[in-house]
């Protein structure tokens, strides 16, 4: 079989090739390498809301206990994010997370999660692939037999990660702040953990699709401003100071303000980082992918912080998290975590800040973000994603190699970065980026610039000059 990790795991039609029998040799392979590389034998797995999947938990727990690990299964689903904090907590190898995220819900996926706690690097992931279909018989035994010897144990990590989340946030500013917030799980895993958090600070707090359905709705388990239209018009009616969403897994955030305006991902980081250094009075660097707004870059120029370029992925994030002493790390597609926390992107934190920052304001954060950028000066960010035939996607990708224009949108380009696609930087500030997709026909072009007349410009002028 033809397993490939991709940016966050492997993802695959269910009953195509994500199979019972398919999983079982993805989880042999992951326990041949475990048993490799480490003498720990402590292992947990989780699983989201999606189609069986506490069925391929089951059937990965009696792989994983027949190579003689301890098993830590959940008998609820469990966000992705808590699973790798279970992993910290237990000091186990490592975790297996059934999930395919915010992808549709005919997809199921799945993902190792090292003993660090975060995304597997391609250097672990690529091990993993190389055994998958080597072992001739999948060592597997009986989930009540290996409950009964005690290799699977049953647990709950909530309780646990709560208590975490409440010593990285104010909860004293949260409880006197009187907020009514909004909760939108979207069906997914994260159902009740914003909830209790903020029902125990005093909040008031209403929460909708707050059950599970593994067709979520009908729409993709995606916190994205079309995804949320029904969550901005209820804020908006009933008065609530916020709207907070998570995506299928609960890693991907999503918040909306008062007014119903969603903020995008990268206004948010801005918001969190000015918050961390301004009002926590935390210093260190700022992670962010190649793809992230560069308003992180002004503030943290601001305050000589270091700023950390990545790849696109949170796996790259979360090493420099983990190595580089970042107080922020976050992705333009709805990905954050901080120091203190686990290297794994957290949409449960990341909503958790944003109320914070409600609450330690006092205003909306439409009125803090507009602040921010009178003070740090203007920037709007756009992701277009444009499908092309094989063909022309091979014929702009060998045009791609020696493209080097002198101007984009009338501004000098000044750089050009290729740690992941082609980003060009102008003399204004403004950048535009164009990666392939890896497993698609399909480019994304990420545009950032002061204003959005520039921003078009810019977009058009790198279309017409790659023929795209």
């Amino acid at each position: 079989m033809g397993v490939k990790f991709g940016t966050d795991g492997w993802r695959a039609i269910i009953a195509d090739e994500f199979t019972f029998s398919n999983v079982c040799q993805v989880v042999q392979a992951i326990a041949d390498y475990l048993l490799e590389e480490t003498d720990n034998r402590r292992i947990v797995i989780g699983y989201d809301h999606r189609f069986l999947a506490e069925n391929f938990a089951a059937s990965a727990a009696e792989v994983l206990a027949g190579n003689g690990f301890t098993v830590y299964l959940p008998e609820r689903a469990t966000p992705t994010p808590v699973t790798a904090f279970a992993v910290k907590s237990l000091e186990a190898a490592g975790a297996v997370m059934f999930t395919a995220s915010h992808n549709p819900p005919e997809y199921h996926g799945l993902k190792f999660i090292p003993s660090y706690a975060g995304p597997a690097v391609p250097e672990i992931t690529s091990k993993i692939e190389e055994r998958i279909g080597q072992r001739p018989e999948i060592k597997r035994l009986d989930l009540n037999i290996a409950r009964s010897k005690g290799l699977i144990q049953p647990f709950d990590p909530r309780e646990r990660y709560l208590e975490h989340l409440e010593e990285l946030l104010d909860m004293e500013t949260i409880r006197g702040s009187g907020l009514k917030i909004i909760v939108d799980p979207l069906y997914g895993a994260g159902i009740g953990y914003l909830e209790d958090l903020f029902s125990r600070a005093g909040c008031r707090v209403e929460a909708i699709h707050n059950w599970r359905d593994p067709l979520f709705g009908g729409r993709l388990p995606d916190p994205s401003a079309r995804g949320l239209e029904e969550l901005a018009e209820r804020v908006r009616l009933q008065g609530a100071h916020l709207g907070l969403a998570l995506d299928g897994d609960a890693d991907r955030f999503g918040v909306v303000d008062a007014d119903g305006t969603y903020l995008t991902a990268n206004q948010v980081l801005f918001l969190v980082l000015a918050h961390l250094v301004e009002t926590r009075g935390q210093r260190g660097g700022v992670a962010r992918t190649v793809a992230t707004t560069h308003l992180l870059d002004r503030l943290a120029g601001a305050y000589g912080l270091e700023v950390v370029e990545t790849p696109v992925g949170f796996k790259y994030i979360g090493q420099a998290l983990l190595h580089k002493g970042c107080i922020l790390g976050g992705e333009e597609s709805g990905g954050l975590s901080i120091r203190g926390h686990i290297p794994e992107k957290d949409g449960i934190l990341a909503t958790a800040l944003a109320a914070e920052i409600r609450a330690k304001a006092g205003r909306p954060l439409k009125a803090l973000l507009a602040e921010l950028l009178n003070r740090y000066g203007p920037l709007v960010s756009e992701r277009l994603d444009i499908h092309v035939s094989s063909e022309v996607k091979e014929k702009v990708l060998n045009k791609l190699t020696s493209y080097e224009p002198v101007r984009l949108g009338g501004q000098p380009v000044v750089g050009r970065i290729t740690i992941d696609g082609v980003k060009f930087l102008l003399a204004d500030g403004s950048w535009a980026l164009i990666r392939p997709s890896g497993t698609e026909p399909l480019f994304r072009i990420y545009v950032e610039a002061p204003y959005q007349e520039i921003l078009q410009k810019i977009r058009e002028d790198l279309r017409v000059g790659l023929e795209i």
